[in-house]
């Protein structure tokens, strides 16, 4: 069973690029982030000629998030329960397999902009709730899945540049120790369960030729349930849609499910 994860940066602009991309990679359940659309003008159709069943949560210009899956999703959430938030950040439902129910989580994470910024204190509130729903929705679901663009790159080696970023977004102790909470849930990074090449990473700056230098981020994640960590078999970043034209500035990330 293969799963994946892509910020694809405007559905409308690369719908062509996603379909394209599933009919070469054809993944049982795939987590899309950044829509940039609303409900009424998703794609439906689409992804259903393609073979996939979709649900979205979507908002104009800003954000949004789908699962799209081979399977009928059945007890869909969208958004954080409890937590108030105007911003379509977060969608979860439960895929049938043949080894039982599958939890998939997926999540566009808060930027945060800058240290001190009201929109980082905004992050740090949204990844407490975000962890507290987590603990949760684990006991109810222990084959769980939890991906998406996290806006966090955990480590040093998950930067292009660790010493000049030092403190900066995606790079502040208080995100990568949020990142660290939801590991000691019982969550585990597929990525890091194998050995990949120095400056791995997920997500290049359009800018200063970012992509072709490999400027680049590892923020996008894919975290497995201590249930599943045994049956990973792969995780991936496929970095051929990074060299599209007008392509998305993040790659797919693929784990395989034994």
């Amino acid at each position: 069973m293969k799963l994946a994860t892509w910020n694809i940066n405007s559905l409308s602009v690369r719908l062509p690029q996603v379909l394209a991309w599933l009919a070469d990679n054809p993944v049982d359940a795939i987590g899309l982030q950044e829509l940039k659309l609303v409900d009424e003008k998703f794609p439906h159709d689409a992804f259903e000629a393609a073979g996939y069943h979709a649900v979205s949560f979507g908002q104009k210009t800003y954000n949004g998030v789908a699962l799209l899956s081979r399977t009928p999703l059945r007890d869909v959430v969208r958004n954080i329960p409890g937590h108030e938030d105007a911003q379509a950040r977060v969608i979860a439902a439960t895929l049938d397999t043949p080894d039982g129910p599958l939890r998939v989580v997926n999540c566009y994470f808060v930027n945060g902009q800058a240290p001190g910024s009201e929109k980082f204190a905004y992050k740090m509130l949204w990844l407490a709730a975000l962890h507290r729903w987590l603990r949760e929705e684990l006991l109810a679901h222990p084959r769980l899945v939890l991906l998406g663009d996290f806006n966090v790159a955990p480590e040093d080696r998950d930067s292009f540049d660790p010493v000049g970023l030092k403190d900066t977004i995606h790079h502040t102790a208080e995100e990568r120790a949020h990142f660290q909470d939801l590991l000691k849930l019982g969550l585990t990074d597929a990525f890091r369960l194998f050995e990949h090449p120095e400056k791995s990473f997920s997500w290049w700056d359009y800018r200063m030729l970012g992509f072709q230098k490999n400027r680049g981020l590892r923020i996008d994640h894919i975290l497995v349930s201590e249930a599943l960590k045994g049956r990973v078999t792969a995780c991936m970043v496929d970095r051929l849609p990074r060299k599209n034209p007008q392509p998305s500035d993040h790659a797919p990330v693929v784990v395989t499910l034994d």
